[in-house]
């Protein structure tokens, strides 16, 4: 039983989730929302609690989300960061945010509106 513990702790370290650009797009006025996430899954299910809890940091879409109900909304994957090769590097941040801004350009240029 130890035994099994432990190997499914080292599991465990061994997962790396995706990571990547979650895009909140409105149905209904086709605004987007773009954030950085180490964790994509867990970020999509966060957001859907926030908005759902009426907490979401960015307030306009907080009330766009009340205004136009959760049905207007799709939450999806825009792009993905690979994990790099240097298995000592774990912390992501400054290249996610760099992936986001690049996509926040790609956006600005089509002129698409952003929250």
């Amino acid at each position: 039983m130890e035994q099994r513990k432990k190997e499914l702790k080292e599991q465990y370290k061994q997962m790396k989730p995706e990571m990547g650009i979650l895009m909140v797009t409105s149905l209904a006025n086709n605004k987007h929302f773009l954030i950085a996430a180490p964790n994509l899954r867990g970020m999509e299910n966060r957001i859907k609690f926030q908005l759902s809890m009426g907490s979401f940091p960015n307030r306009t879409l907080q009330q766009d989300w009340d205004a136009y109900g959760e049905g207007n909304f799709k939450i999806e994957t825009l792009d993905t960061l690979e994990y790099s090769k240097d298995e000592t590097k774990t912390d992501h941040r400054e290249d996610l945010e760099e992936l986001r801004e690049i996509w926040i350009e790609r956006f600005r240029e089509e002129q698409k509106e952003l929250y």
